[in-house]
Order: structure tokens, then C-alpha cells, then sequence
């Protein structure tokens, strides 16, 4: 390429070709470690950050361990607003963990800082070759790891190439010298860029790289370098911004935590900037490469940022609650939870749906419960009547999100027992909404009988009622186990289920004989087996949730 001061067309595409490959094979390098740690040990992630409790020193270390491995803060705090999102996490657990994530991405900048951008296709080439050709699963995805770090060594260097010949030239030094922080002004406008740049990429990791390339290539000094990092640190809320929109309220507080605490961060620091820089240089060796010291400045800066924050968590969560109301713009109706903008993060995904499945158990226990009601005190006013059928029809609408969920999730990389869990869930959200069904159909036998004014003599009634008490109790032990991801519930379910269709022979076989004795009017004749019938249905549909809990197809 000419180094000379003036650029032809050619070499002018060459760079740019060379600079903006460099950055999407950055890029999709570091998708390609995010999915590889995720694929391997998302799930257990995924459960490290689910289990955080109020200890904010805990929640830190969770974020900064999770960090590390994923590589982007940005998709933690998804998993964050997910989880917050799906009721498994509060608000103030998750700002420990966000503090602590802002620790974990600037590895990223100690990967970039490392001088073995010339390795970058050799591991790519011997990462590749495993990843295509392995059949063990586990190692693929380990490959498919290593393979993004290669991608990442290997589109630095093509950045590092496409800017190099820019060092030499006068027009855009002149250009890059007006955004240097020598004044407040400056340091300002330096903020700004790296904002704005960072915002329109979506990834922090990636405007780090270029802002090392650029110091590396001597067209920015460390001053630049640092406040451009400032900047970045804002830059970087964007995408966890846009996931939270259509959440809850408490979900998109996750978000405006992550904002709040780094917009806060950089407008502390910009009247102290210049003692800032006056300190790193004092307290960094000058021999240190300027990748070394940018790394060193980033660290400093986020861990100044959970010195300064993480005392004041629950603070923090009071403001929040105060200044971000809930306005009621997300309907309770709706599974808001469930949101594509999470794909980012299957594992976290999964565990979302597998709470809204939860969800949809506890609805079915709600109309066992009310039904129960029908069956002693006799056909409910209209309104509790209508809110049954509203509950079986909120099920419909349930399962069908779930199932465009899940089914979106399936068409993303993801490891076998993944895919394994999603079939299992799609299987428990469809019992759930078969047993709904069976419930409204057990209503609608009683409210054809109220309307013919006909009714169930006592023997029936009380027939009726004690089956449906096994049912339901039955239904309490499968759904605990389904809380509690008991895998050995099968054997204990099996042996409840038979005594239920036990019970539904007797009672039916007394029925039948009742028959010869005594004249019963055609209608009762017809119905009555059928609601025992109906009972022993559910009874199935809920020996399918315990098969789908201890993980048969």
C-alpha cells in the first residue's frame, strides 16, 4: 500500500477494505467466544447469575467471573434484564452484578493488548479444522471458542494494516488533533466520539481494539486513547437499552442502572481528568507498551467505578424506583419476558421460558382450585365464571408464545442438552394448556347440566369431588417437582397416576351399576362419566409433565 502523503482511489479502497474486514472478523470473532463459552457453560452461568443474593461483594465477583468468560458486558446485562425481567432476580441484586461486569469486559482490552495478533490465523486454521471435523460436541464448541480468539488476533492485524499508512498522513493527523483532550473541551468532544462511535457499533470490545490499533500505529497518543475509553464506557449501555424495550419496569431499571452508572462515572471523572492522567502516568511504566497502559487505564477506571458505587447498591435501587415509575405500559396479559432482543443469550432464554411455563402451571392450579369451588357451592356468578374461560384462554395465548420462543431459539447454536431442555419445555407447556382445556370441558358438562335443570345425586357429587381432590393433589406433587427440577419424580408419579385410574374404575363401575337399579335421567347418564373421564385426562397430562421433568421424550 503507498505511505506516501497523498492516497489513489485503489489504495484509498485497500485500507478501507483491509480496516472494515478487520473490524467484522473482530466482531464475529468475538460472537464466536461468546458462543462457545456460552454453548459449553452457559446454563451454569446462566445459574451463577440467577443465584446472586443480596450480598453486593458476591454479585460483583458473579459479574466479573461471567464477564470474563462471555466477553461482553453488553450480553450480561441481557441475561440481567432477562432474569429481572422473568421475576428470577431483583433490581438491586443485579447492580452488583452489573458493577462487577464492567470489571470483566476489559479483559477484552488485555486480549488486544497481547502482541500475538501474527498467531491469529495459525489458531484460527487449527481451531477450524477441530471444529469442523470433531464429533464430540463439547470440543466443538471449545474449538468454536478458541477459533473466535483466532478471528480476533487475525482482524487486528488486517485493522492495524488498513491504518497503518495514515500515520504518514498529514490531512488526517490534522483532522485527529482536533479531537485532542488539551483542554476540558477537548477531553469533551473525545467523550463524545467514543460514545457515539461505540453506540452505532454496539460493542465496546470492538471500538477498544480500533482505539489500541490507532495508538499502536502512533496516530493517537495515550491521552486520546484514555478519554476515547471514557467515552466507550457510555457507548457500550446501547445495546443492553434496546434489549430492555417491551420489558417490565423492573427489567428496564437493570438497563438505566447500567446507563446511570457509567454516565455518572464519566462526569465525575471529567473536571479530575487531567489529575486522572497525571496519576496513571506516575504510577505506570513509561517502558509499559501504550496497548499495556490503555488496558491498565480501563481497568483502573471500572474499578474505581465499584469503589465508588458498590456501597450504595440499595441506594441506588431506591433512586431508581423513584426517578423510572411503572407507567403500566406492559400489559400483565402478555408474556413480556419472552423477548427475542434475549436470544443473545440462550441459555438465559431458556430459563425465562422455563419460568413462564411455571407460570402457566400455577394458572392451571388456580382453575383446579376455582373449579373445586364449582363443584361445592354449585354454578359461580357470571364473573368468576367469565375469569375460567379468560384463564384458558391466557394459556392458549401463552403457549403460543412460548413455542415461537423456543422455536427461535432451536434455530441458534446450541449445545444438545439445550436442545433437549427446549423440547421438554415445549412438551410441559403443552400439558399445561390440555389440561386447561379438560377443566373448561369439565365446566361446560356442569353448566349444561345446571341449564337443563338437571343434577348429581349425592353419591355423584361426592364421587366427583373426591376424584377431583386426588387430581389436584396429584397436580401439587408434579408441580412441585417441576419447581424444584426433581428428575426422580417419574417413579412416585407413576404410582399416584394408577392409584388415581384406580379410583376413576371404581367410581365409574359404581355408576354403571347404579344404572341397573335405578333410572337416571339420558343427560346425566352421558355426562357424569364423561367429567370422570375428563379427570382421568388430566391425570395423563400430568404424567407427561412428570416424563418431560425427568427428561423422557
Amino acid at each position: 500500500m503507498d505511505s506516501s502523503n497523498t492516497f489513489t482511489a485503489a489504495a484509498i479502497i485497500e485500507m478501507v477494505s483491509f480496516f472494515l474486514g478487520g473490524l467484522f472478523i473482530f466482531l464475529h470473532g468475538m460472537k464466536f467466544m461468546s458462543d462457545g463459552v456460552q454453548a459449553t457453560a452457559g446454563e451454569k452461568l446462566g445459574q451463577m447469575i440467577a443465584r446472586v443474593t443480596d450480598n453486593r461483594i458476591a454479585a460483583c465477583g458473579t459479574g466479573i467471573f461471567v464477564t470474563s468468560l462471555i466477553q461482553s458486558s453488553s450480553v450480561t446485562t441481557v441475561m440481567l434484564i432477562g432474569l429481572v425481567n422473568a421475576g428470577v432476580m431483583t433490581l438491586s441484586q443485579s447492580i452488583g452484578v452489573i458493577l462487577g461486569a464492567d470489571i470483566g469486559t476489559t479483559v477484552t482490552a488485555w486480549i488486544v493488548a497481547i502482541k500475538v495478533t501474527k498467531y491469529g490465523l495459525l489458531i484460527t486454521g487449527v481451531s477450524g479444522f477441530i471444529y469442523l471435523f470433531t464429533k464430540n460436541e463439547r470440543r466443538r464448541f471449545i474449538a468454536m471458542l478458541i477459533m473466535g480468539l483466532g478471528l480476533v488476533f487475525f482482524g487486528l492485524q488486517l485493522m492495524a494494516q488498513g491504518v497503518a499508512p495514515f500515520r504518514h498522513n498529514e490531512e488526517f493527523i490534522s483532522l485527529l488533533s482536533r479531537f485532542s483532550p488539551k483542554t476540558y473541551l477537548g477531553v469533551v468532544q473525545c467523550v463524545l466520539v467514543g460514545s457515539i462511535v461505540t453506540g452505532v457499533i454496539q460493542s465496546s470490545s470492538a471500538t477498544i481494539a480500533i482505539t489500541i490499533t490507532l495508538a499502536r500505529t502512533g496516530m493517537i497518543d495515550f491521552d486520546t486513547s484514555v478519554a476515547l475509553v471514557l467515552g466507550e464506557n457510555i457507548g457500550t449501555t446501547i445495546t443492553a437499552f434496546l434489549g430492555s424495550l417491551g420489558m417490565n419496569i423492573e427489567a428496564r431499571r437493570v438497563a438505566y442502572a447500567h446507563i446511570l452508572i457509567k454516565l455518572t462515572g464519566v462526569t465525575l471523572m471529567l473536571p479530575f481528568f487531567f489529575l486522572y492522567m497525571q496519576g496513571l502516568n506516575h504510577f505506570i511504566s513509561p517502558s509499559a507498551g501504550i496497548a499495556t497502559r490503555i488496558a491498565i487505564a480501563h481497568t483502573v477506571f471500572n474499578i474505581l467505578l465499584v469503589v465508588v458505587f458498590l456501597p450504595f447498591t440499595k441506594k441506588m435501587n431506591s433512586l431508581l424506583v423513584l426517578l423510572f415509575k411503572d407507567k403500566g405500559t406492559v400489559s400483565a396479559s402478555r408474556l413480556t419476558s419472552l423477548d427475542i432482543g434475549m436470544l443473545e443469550s440462550p441459555m438465559v432464554a431458556i430459563e425465562q421460558s422455563r419460568v413462564e411455563i411455571l407460570k402457566m402451571g400455577k394458572i392451571v392450579g388456580d382453575m383446579l382450585t376455582a373449579l373445586r369451588e364449582c363443584h361445592v357451592q354449585g354454578i359461580p356468578e357470571r364473573r368468576k365464571l367469565n375469569g375460567l374461560f379468560q384463564q384458558e384462554e391466557l394459556l392458549d395465548k401463552m403457549q403460543t408464545e412460548v413455542v415461537v420462543f423456543l422455536t427461535h431459539i432451536l434455530t441458534l447454536r446450541i449445545s444438545t442438552s439445550a436442545a433437549k431442555e427446549i423440547h421438554e419445555q415445549l412438551r410441559r407447556a403443552d400439558e399445561y394448556e390440555s389440561i386447561s382445556d379438560n377443566c373448561i370441558v369439565i365446566l361446560k358438562f356442569m353448566l349444561r347440566l345446571d341449564h337443563e335443570k338437571l343434577y348429581l345425586d349425592d353419591e355423584e357429587k361426592s364421587d366427583v369431588l373426591a376424584l377431583h381432590d386426588e387430581v389436584m393433589a396429584y397436580f401439587d406433587v408434579i408441580y412441585k417437582a417441576h419447581q424444584e427440577r426433581n428428575l426422580l419424580i417419574l417413579p412416585n408419579a407413576r404410582v399416584l397416576g394408577d392409584a388415581i385410574t384406580h379410583s376413576f374404575r371404581e367410581k365409574r363401575e359404581r355408576h354403571l351399576s347404579k344404572l341397573c337399579d335405578k333410572k337416571l335421567p339420558p343427560l346425566v347418564c352421558t355426562l357424569y362419566p364423561d367429567m370422570l373421564n375428563s379427570y382421568r385426562r388430566i391425570k395423563d397430562h400430568l404424567i407427561n409433565v412428570a416424563e418431560a421433568i425427568a427428561g423422557l421424550k
